[in-house]
């Protein structure tokens, strides 16, 4: 266990340097895609690659590790699997994704992640961490499920609005002004924050935690660049609309 979580300081260090990094260098897919990061891939390919550990690597382990899960454990799978079969088999092809390739940098590295992050959540919550079948009636689980549905509402719904209008106005990027695009220009990343701190509160878990940072270490600068990118497009982009926290920044 003092190995395991030696391991998981490392990870939480890898991950507030991502933050520093990406706060210097953009992530170049999507509207910030450039040139000099390797081959291009198609985009729905190299995103059905990149979050498939997520659905398969965890399945595989949860099926291992069946004998030392009860029903908590199966829970956490359950709600884990709901987001991440949408995120790696239903979003890439019903989002219309503007940008058709990506570079082949792209999904290699965040597979790397999602495999790293699987274990570290499997390994983490399913192995070291064990709960009565009270936890249901928990503060925390219950806290927790409502930060997390919420928080997937607020990033599935935002993401369909932007599909939605782009079916409506023709391809391309346009300034989305409904639901929380009122206020901040990334409220999928937003959705996405809320949701892994429901995960971190719900699974009150140091794995869950890590994640949760991870979470925000990542999509935080990313919102940060997809603000001022749209300031500089679009002249009349609204100047009461923050970044990613309503009111905030």
């Amino acid at each position: 266990m003092l190995i395991f979580y030696c391991l998981l300081i490392l990870w939480l260090a890898v991950a507030l340097g991502t933050f520093v990094y990406l706060f210097n260098t953009v992530a170049p897919y999507g509207r910030h895609e450039s040139s000099g990061w390797g081959l291009q891939v198609s985009a729905r390919f190299g995103w059905v690659v990149m979050e498939s550990p997520s659905v398969i690597l965890m399945f595989f382990l949860g099926w291992m590790m069946r004998d030392k899960l009860n029903v908590i454990h199966e829970t956490f799978l359950m709600i884990w699997l709901i987001h991440y079969i949408h995120r790696t088999f239903i979003y890439p092809f019903w989002m219309d994704m503007t940008t058709k390739t990506m570079p082949i940098t792209i999904p290699i590295s965040a597979f790397i992640f999602n495999i790293i992050n699987v274990l570290v959540q499997a390994i983490g919550i399913y192995y070291f961490t064990e709960y009565s079948e009270s936890w249901y009636q928990s503060l925390e689980f219950k806290l927790g499920l409502i930060v997390f549905v919420t928080g997937m509402f607020i990033n599935i719904y935002s993401d369909f609005l932007i599909t939605r209008m782009k079916k409506n106005k023709g391809p391309g990027y346009h300034i989305p002004n409904s639901f929380l695009h009122k206020y901040i220009s990334s409220p999928n990343y937003f959705g996405e924050i809320i949701e892994w701190l429901g995960w971190a509160i719900l699974t009150w878990s140091a794995s869950g935690l890590v994640f949760f940072i991870w979470t925000f270490a990542n999509l935080f600068p990313r919102a940060i660049s997809n603000h001022a990118w749209y300031k500089d497009r679009f002249e009349e982009y609204p100047k009461n609309r923050k970044a990613i926290f309503p009111g905030i920044i």
